[in-house]
C-alpha cells in the first residue's frame, strides 16, 4: 500500500482479482508465489505433473518431502500457498492442458501467466487469449537466458505474430541439451509478475509494450518491438487453429528434461489405482497416495498412474516404446 502506483485502491484491486497459472514448475512456481504474497484473491493452478528430486534445483515452492511422496505438482503448490496467505482462495488442477479442456481452465480470470516449456500449450493459451479477450504474460527460460512478452489482444501482438510457428525440432536449445540455472527462472518470473501486477490494478501506461530478452551469466539484455500482422491466424484471422483441434486420439509427448513420455487419452477415463497397486506389484516397487500410483515395472522402466488415465513412462524418450510399455502391463 505504500508503493504509490499500487496504494490503497490497488490492493483492493489485486485482492478482487483473479489469476490462472498454467504449469507449476520453475517458472509457474515463482509466478504463483508472488500473486499469493501479492495479495492476489483468486489464483487457479494449472499443472499435469508430479514433484520429483531433480525439481529442487530450481522449483522453489517444493521441497524433498514433497518428492519422496509423488505430491502432484498443483496439490503441493495449493498447500504451500495456502500457508503463506490463508486468504487467497486456490483452486488447484492436476491436468494436462488440451483443446478439450482449455477454455474451461483459462477463461474466468483477469490475466494468463505462462509457466510452461512448449510452444504447444502456449499456442493453445494464445488462441484462448485472442478469443475471449484475455491478456496473457509469456515467459521462457533455458541456460540462463529468459525472454518475456505481454499480450493484451487487440492492443499488442499476440505470440503468433511474433513466432508464427513453433521453432524445428533439433533447432533451439531446450532444457535437455541446456541446462537452466535457478536465478534465470526468478528473473524471467520478476518481470512476469511485475507486469500481472500493473494489469491488475490498472496502470496500463506502465507496461512494457517490448519483448524483453536477456543472458544473465554474460550481461546481455534487449529489447526488441514486435509487430501485429494482418496475416496471423490467430489475432488477424480470427482462426484458432489450436484450440478448434481437439484431440481425438490418444497422445504420446516426450517431457522436457525427464526422461519420460506421458501418454494421454483423448477423452479421461477412470483408472482403479487400488486395484492396479494389486497387479503390478509382483513386478517390483509400487507406491501410491491419493493422487496417483507410482510402478517400477522392470529395471529401466516405471509407470506413473493418474486417476483420470495419464500415464507417465520413465526411463524412455520413445514414444513408441512408451506405448509398447503401457500396452503390455496395463492394457490400454
Amino acid at each position: 500500500m505504500l508503493f504509490p502506483p499500487i496504494g490503497e485502491e490497488g490492493q483492493h484491486r489485486l485482492f478482487h482479482s483473479r489469476v490462472a497459472v498454467v504449469g507449476l514448475g520453475a517458472l509457474g512456481t515463482a509466478l504463483s508465489h508472488h500473486m499469493v504474497r501479492a495479495g492476489v484473491g483468486y489464483v487457479r493452478l494449472i499443472d499435469r505433473d508430479f514433484v520429483e528430486p531433480s525439481n529442487l534445483q530450481r522449483q522453489m515452492l517444493f521441497d524433498e518431502a514433497d518428492a519422496e511422496e509423488g505430491i502432484p505438482k498443483a496439490i503441493a503448490a495449493e498447500q504451500k500457498l495456502t500457508a503463506i496467505n490463508s486468504q487467497t482462495e486456490l483452486e488447484s488442477h492436476v491436468a494436462d492442458l488440451t483443446a478439450n479442456n482449455a477454455e474451461s481452465l483459462l477463461t474466468g480470470v483477469d490475466v494468463i501467466l505462462d509457466g510452461t516449456d512448449n510452444f504447444a500449450v502456449r499456442y493453445l493459451i494464445n488462441d484462448v487469449s485472442v478469443k475471449h479477450g484475455l491478456p496473457w504474460i509469456y515467459g521462457g527460460v533455458v541456460s540462463s537466458r529468459g525472454m518475456t512478452f505481454t499480450i493484451r489482444p487487440g492492443i499488442t501482438p499476440c505470440l503468433r505474430c511474433l513466432f508464427p510457428d513453433s521453432p524445428a525440432p533439433g533447432t533451439a536449445e531446450t532444457c535437455d541439451t541446456a541446462g537452466v540455472i535457478g536465478p534465470a527462472v526468478q528473473v524471467v518470473a520478476a518481470f512476469q509478475a511485475t507486469e500481472a501486477l500493473k494489469l491488475l490494478v490498472g496502470d496500463m501506461e506502465a507496461l512494457n509494450p517490448h519483448l524483453r530478452h536477456f543472458e544473465l551469466w554474460h550481461n546481455h539484455d534487449a529489447a526488441l518491438q514486435g509487430q501485429k500482422r494482418d496475416d496471423c491466424p490467430a489475432c488477424g484471422q480470427h482462426r484458432y487453429q489450436f484450440l478448434e483441434a481437439p484431440d481425438r486420439s490418444d497422445s504420446a509427448v516426450s517431457l522436457c528434461g525427464r526422461d519420460t513420455v506421458q501418454i494421454s487419452p483423448a477423452k479421461p477415463h477412470p483408472l482403479d489405482l487400488e486395484q492396479l497397486e494389486a497387479t503390478l506389484s509382483p513386478l517390483g516397487k509400487v507406491e501410491r497416495n491419493r493422487f496417483l500410483l507410482r510402478a517400477q515395472v522392470d529395471g529401466d522402466h516405471r509407470l506413473v498412474l493418474f486417476p483420470d488415465g495419464r500415464i507417465l513412462v520413465q526411463g524412455t524418450d520413445d514414444p513408441a516404446l512408451a506405448r509398447s510399455l503401457v500396452a503390455r502391463y496395463i492394457g490400454a
